[in-house]
């Protein structure tokens, strides 16, 4: 499980995401201030076989499931990564509801670790 992460401003960042090896449950969730659509998610597997991507708009939280072994995935991102401003949510917070096909088995300790995501403000929160 690669958990919910986006970068905060004046760093946003778009993404162009392949799967290039096995299969990936792919999620976005829009978090920009003022969109129709703010808080709603889009899933949609992304897989090697049938070679298909996802564009992530600047503002939208990005994360996914490997759904076979030895799954490779292929970002390409319009800026520069920017630690001091990474952000992210937990896979399963609340405020979004986020169906998953499976719990993840694999983890980091930052993805497991992040706080319930505030939809009161800006991209700014943690």
């Amino acid at each position: 499980m690669r958990g919910m992460h986006f970068q905060a401003p004046p760093f946003e960042e778009a993404k162009l995401v392949r799967c290039t090896r096995g299969a990936i449950h792919d999620v976005i969730v829009d978090l920009r201030d003022g969109s129709p659509t703010r808080a709603h998610h889009v899933a949609v597997v992304l897989s090697a076989e049938q070679r298909n991507a996802i564009y992530v708009p600047a503002g939208l939280a990005h994360g996914f499931l490997t759904l076979e072994d030895d799954t490779e995935v292929f970002y390409q991102m319009s800026a520069y990564h920017s630690p001091e401003h990474a952000r992210g949510f937990r896979w399963n917070d609340p405020a979004f509801g986020i169906p998953w096909p499976s719990d993840p088995s694999v983890i980091s300790d930052r993805d497991r670790g992040y706080a319930d995501f505030s939809l009161r403000a800006g991209p700014e929160r943690p």
